[in-house]
């Protein structure tokens, strides 16, 4: 109802994609541009080819929250978004629109290249929310847990050769970084622990399946992401069925 706008914020889950066709539309005019808060990879090329990639952008939002009720969000930590461009470096209006976040008091920066900050994200987002769904284990756990900290470690090697041979390169040190910040997050639920457990659906071909598939083409060896995207692709379709089919209730 509130037809074509200048700028079209998308937070849903990449999993609602499909919503899109319908709900976008209405929205688009002449110069709107899109903007997709959303994780993983894939979402602006799910744009680009509907709507023109001129009209496409994307935003990293590294923050620790949980939705604790509709209209309700409890933030634990951290609280920034980075915005860039999709396929091209920065123009006008992406300082524009972070000036306009920063205005209304949120931490924002303009990103060069978009497609590396995606990688840089699924530098943490691969590890934490893909073993928080295989193991059960919260932010604090996995850290605490030896082994699983070790995998989560593996698992950033080869997330930065896969990304390093798409000609997104990003140092070592960077991983060693994303696990010392993530001390200070305790007992963090990650937001796909939550979907998984909650029986709503998990972004699995978003965040795992789609790094799998570029860095593989890539030539890049990743044998425990291959095995973390089965497993959470099985966990997360098993837990789905359950939740939809009807109880069953024994005679009295």
């Amino acid at each position: 109802k509130i037809g074509p706008v200048d700028l079209v914020i998308i937070a849903l889950k990449a999993t609602a994609n499909d919503a899109l066709e319908k709900i976008l539309p209405p929205l688009i005019g002449p110069k709107t541009a899109l903007l997709t808060l959303q994780n993983g990879l894939g979402n602006e090329e799910f744009l680009s080819t509907r709507w023109g990639a001129e009209r496409v952008m994307g935003a990293l939002c590294f923050v620790c929250l949980n939705r604790t009720e509709p209209g309700v969000i409890r933030h634990l930590d951290h609280g920034s978004i980075s915005i860039g461009e999709f396929g091209c470096a920065p123009q006008a209006r992406t300082h524009e629109i972070v000036a306009a976040f920063q205005d209304a008091g949120i931490d924002a920066k303009v990103v060069e290249n978009l497609m590396t900050e995606r990688w840089r994200k699924l530098l943490w987002n691969i590890p934490f929310n893909g073993l928080s769904i295989a193991s059960g284990a919260n932010v604090a756990e996995v850290l605490a847990d030896e082994h699983l900290r070790t995998l989560a470690r593996s698992l950033m090697e080869e997330v930065l050769d896969a990304a390093g041979r798409l000609d997104h390169s990003i140092p070592g040190e960077f991983a060693d970084f994303q696990i010392e910040r993530s001390w200070s997050m305790g007992p963090y639920r990650p937001s796909s622990m939550i979907d998984y457990e909650e029986g709503r659906p998990v972004e699995v071909e978003a965040i795992w399946g789609e790094a799998w598939r570029q860095g593989t083409r890539a030539r890049a060896a990743m044998p425990r992401l291959e095995t973390l995207y089965a497993c959470i692709r099985a966990l997360a379709r098993q837990r789905l069925a359950a939740m939809s089919s009807p109880q069953s209730f024994s005679p009295r």
